[in-house]
């Protein structure tokens, strides 16, 4: 694993010393994994897959169902946010309670060619409902609180995606416009860097790049960055190339994805779920001045609206 994974995580930690609850474990697996060494993916998939069964196992045991040594277990024990294994034991045996106790989904979340459509809806219904669960479950509470303050008195917003995550990017401009604050979105690469150039401290750039490795979306971030804006990045890969110029980090659901079902869909639901909350928090810190530009801009569209009368 690299220093700069090592950097992210360990911030993480001294932010917040209370290891992860159990039913956020499963969420901040999926999420950590790609960035785990190999053996250490051994050990994270073997909790996620069976945590009763891991939890009635000591460490040397799990070292050893997992093809691993001790250390291997208790350094991913700590990734995971727990002091050892032993508090990961009892967060595993919390996840076992918690998954018995409540019902285990009719479907799968996997989507065959020849399913029939009701069961193409139960299963995106499933599987996004676990995206949302899963990233409010990993998001760093106090790394959104920070991006609210600074988009909140920021004198410009830039928004920065391509893609799927150009229309998220668009979904939080127009937000943000409509409650008075200065906002735009840019899907070309080329506008965005020429945009990026003009901030300055006291404005704020949001990338959204659920691979965190988007070229097109980390170059604009980084232009804003040494202009000394703050930087915020909503990404799926905390350990991507795009947090090396993020003073902020929102991290999205890692969900799996299938063949019939690209990545732009589970990650574009977690997105959404990170710009409403970023947008809700701004909005409240600027609730005397948000609260009439929305009326005005709802007056303004009323027109509309107006049900017309048919012509006689």
């Amino acid at each position: 694993m690299g220093n700069q994974v090592k950097e992210i995580f360990n911030k993480g930690a001294a932010a917040s010393d209370t290891p992860p609850a159990p039913a956020a474990l499963a969420a901040k697996v999926r999420a950590l994994t790609p960035s785990m060494t190999r053996s250490m993916q051994r050990v994270a998939e073997a909790v996620a897959d069976d945590p009763a069964g891991c939890a009635a196992l000591t460490v040397t045991g799990l070292a050893n169902r997992t093809g691993t040594s001790e250390a291997t277990v208790v350094r991913t024990a700590r990734l995971l946010g727990y002091p050892g294994y032993r508090d990961l034991r009892l967060a595993l045996a919390g996840l076992a309670a918690h998954q018995q106790s409540g019902r285990a989904p009719s479907v799968t979340a996997d989507i065959a060619v020849d399913d029939p459509i009701a069961d193409v809806v139960s299963k995106l219904a499933h599987d996004e409902q676990r995206t949302l669960a899963d990233t409010a479950a990993g998001l760093d509470v106090s790394q959104l609180s920070a991006a609210v303050t600074a988009a909140a008195t920021a004198r410009r917003i830039d928004i920065y995606g391509v893609g799927a995550s150009s229309l998220v990017g668009m979904d939080l401009a127009q937000k943000l416009l409509r409650i008075g604050l200065i906002a735009h979105a840019h899907a070309d690469p080329h506008l965005a860097v020429t945009n990026a150039v003009q901030l300055r401290p006291g404005d704020v750039a949001v990338a959204i790049t659920h691979s965190g490795s988007t070229g097109d979306v980390i170059e604009p971030l980084r232009t804003a960055f040494e202009r000394g804006a703050t930087t915020v990045a909503i990404t799926g890969r905390p350990d991507g190339p795009v947090t090396q110029y993020a003073d902020h980090v929102l991290t999205t659901s890692s969900a799996r994805e299938s063949e019939l079902r690209p990545a732009a869909m589970s990650s574009r639901t977690g997105q959404l779920l990170v710009v409403d909350c970023l947008f809700i928090g701004v909005a409240q810190r600027t609730y005397e001045t948000a609260a009439p530009a929305l009326a005005a801009s709802y007056e303004a569209l009323a027109h509309r609206h107006t049900s017309r009368t048919p012509h006689r």
